[in-house]
């Protein structure tokens, strides 16, 4: 398995590039999330990749951020009938965290609308993926549209990870806002979150 490239953006489309790597090209599909996100040809860049081995080819697909490759890996191994090209188009078509909020929200209208996802899929990966994102998807696309302090996004991640580790909304909230005040408004993530571990 090919965790990631570092090496030289030798060319760049917004679907294809080439990056060589120690005097070995390697052309990488890309979603345009990324292509966004590239230095400019000849730079230096580091991409997360994942192979897709098939009969007849052995195909790299890359990724500038762990959030865009997760999301993809978990389109092709757990919604039906969404293969990489989809999956793809999905990540070109809307960010992780808006992707996760329209699925915790059951937007099938917004889901639809992406190229090559019609009715139908955007059914399924709502049924699919809604236990998988959950509450956390939801809060988190909400929070991304306030547009939150570092302070306030401090706190927000801190939420987020104990809504991922099985806290309700409320209660994750809760245990949060009462270690900060134990802890104070310079607490890190980590801080807050073992702080709200332990009044949990």
């Amino acid at each position: 398995m090919i965790s990631f490239l570092h090496g030289k953006l030798v060319d760049a489309l917004p679907t294809l590039i080439t990056v060589e790597v120690h005097g070995v090209g390697y052309d990488v599909l890309i979603p345009l999330s990324s292509f966004d996100k590239l230095p400019a040809v000849g730079g230096e860049v580091r991409l997360l990749t994942h192979l897709v081995v098939r009969e007849d080819a052995h195909v790299l697909y890359g990724f500038m951020s762990a959030a865009e490759r997760e999301l993809f890996r978990m389109l092709i191994n757990t919604v039906s009938g969404i293969g990489p090209k989809i999956a793809l188009n999905v990540l070109s078509g809307m960010n992780p965290v808006a992707f996760r909020g329209a699925v915790a929200s059951g937007d099938v209208k917004s889901l639809s609308s992406i190229s090559g996802v019609g009715r139908k899929t955007a059914e399924r990966i709502v049924v699919e993926l809604k236990d998988k994102i959950g509450a956390a998807g939801a809060w988190e696309a909400s929070s991304a549209a306030r547009g939150l302090s570092a302070g306030d996004q401090r706190l927000n991640d801190a939420v987020l990870a104990l809504m991922a580790l099985g806290f309700k909304q409320p209660e994750a909230h809760e245990s949060i806002r009462a270690a900060q005040t134990m802890l104070g408004e310079k607490a890190t993530v980590e801080e807050l979150v073992r702080a709200g571990l332990k009044k949990g």
